[in-house]
């Protein structure tokens, strides 16, 4: 089965994956190619706009007053709450595809609809490469950004040994022991603000090209990752790859999830679905709730779900490859009103090509026009 990110390795570079300018403010949200013989229902990753440099330029600042220090209590009024402030909005990062091909298309017609539905939402920042070197900075360029402007950031670490089973995604780090060593170094770059990790995609949901041993290896590398991350910034919000609805059983995926550590709080606040695929938030709320009961996670485990393609639903016969009539789902928001759903967010930006409309994981205007006016 085609992975849900598949084509990411294959075409960083091209894409300009792992070279992405930090060059935007933080805007927040409004709300707060290898085919199966048979259609898949999982498709192409929303791969990944860039990721930043270290000597990046930082993005704009943003203008709200700095925090004031510690007051007295007032004679008659209550000493200040020392409660942690509710969570912000999201960030949106100033290197993506779409806000590049916006600023170099002023007179395009199609620009105002894709720069006010697409361009101005925030969305995830993949980091799909095995660069041990710059890994940190460029985490921390991101998350460093997104404090300055008061928001959340949401990083996708995607470089799991074996990734995409060989397919049109391979890469990754070469070992478990250099994927350890980059996990150490990613975990570094969180800082120490609210930042959620969407942790390795499809990693849990296809492994059956792995040998016993390599699936326990891999299962022991992710719970590993997780308490790394929640250890370097205990605000960091980890989430561990679920599918989606249309691909494992809940209770199968469940099994997976517990091995790989997903339902401790020590390493994990929850799992996420739905990335780079279409079908119907309902759908994923369900699933995901049946996943989290199967676990038998704790009450405090949550899900984030991808709404970035899913606004019509799936397509017919599960085409996965750019498919027509697909539109934008529900804008990136941290309150979803949901028991258990910590966040809709798009993990995959809407426009980055699947392979049929454009080269995969580059901007495609047309296709993103057709989702954002669909």
């Amino acid at each position: 089965m085609v992975t849900a990110a598949a084509a990411v390795a294959a075409v960083g570079t091209v894409a300009g994956l792992l070279s992405a300018l930090d060059r935007g403010g933080g805007d927040g949200d409004s709300a707060r190619p290898t085919a199966s013989p048979v259609p898949s229902r999982v498709p192409l990753p929303a791969v990944p706009s860039a990721t930043p440099t270290a000597d990046s330029p930082s993005p704009a600042r943003s203008s709200a007053r700095p925090e004031p220090g510690p007051t007295k209590p007032t004679a008659g009024r209550p000493a200040p709450s020392t409660a942690p402030p509710a969570p912000a909005g999201l960030y949106r990062y100033g290197g993506s595809q779409v806000l590049d091909w916006v600023r170099a298309h002023p007179s395009d017609p199609r620009r105002p609809l894709i720069e006010s539905r697409i361009a101005a939402r925030p969305a995830a920042v993949w980091f799909a490469d095995f660069t041990l070197d710059t890994i940190a900075s460029r985490v921390r360029a991101v998350t460093s950004g997104a404090a300055r402007a008061g928001r959340v950031p949401v990083v996708v670490a995607y470089a799991i040994p074996m990734r995409d089973c060989g397919g049109a995604s391979d890469g990754g780090a070469p070992g478990i022991g250099a994927y350890d060593e980059w996990i150490d170094r990613f975990a570094a770059g969180l800082r120490s603000h609210e930042v959620i990790v969407i942790l390795e995609p499809d990693a849990l949901s296809q492994t059956e090209c792995l040998s016993g041993r390599q699936r326990a290896e891999r299962y022991a590398a992710l719970a590993r990752a997780g308490r790394v991350m929640k250890t370097a910034n205990p605000r960091a919000r980890v989430y561990y790859d679920a599918g989606h609805s249309d691909w494992n059983p809940a209770g199968a995926q469940a099994a997976r999830l517990r091995a790989a550590g997903a339902a401790a709080p020590a390493s994990s606040d929850g799992v996420f679905t739905n990335v780079s695929n279409f079908n119907r938030s309902e759908d994923e709320i369900a699933y995901a709730r049946r996943v989290l009961s199967a676990m038998d996670a704790p009450d405090s485990l949550g899900a984030v779900v991808d709404t970035s393609r899913n606004g019509n639903g799936a397509a017919p016969g599960g085409a996965w490859c750019d498919p027509a009539g697909r539109r934008i789902g529900q804008p990136p928001t941290l309150a979803t009103g949901r028991s258990r759903i910590d966040a809709y967010l798009w993990v995959k930006l809407p426009g980055e090509s699947d392979g049929c409309k454009g080269e995969p994981g580059t901007f495609a205007p047309g296709y993103a026009y057709e989702l954002a006016a669909g």
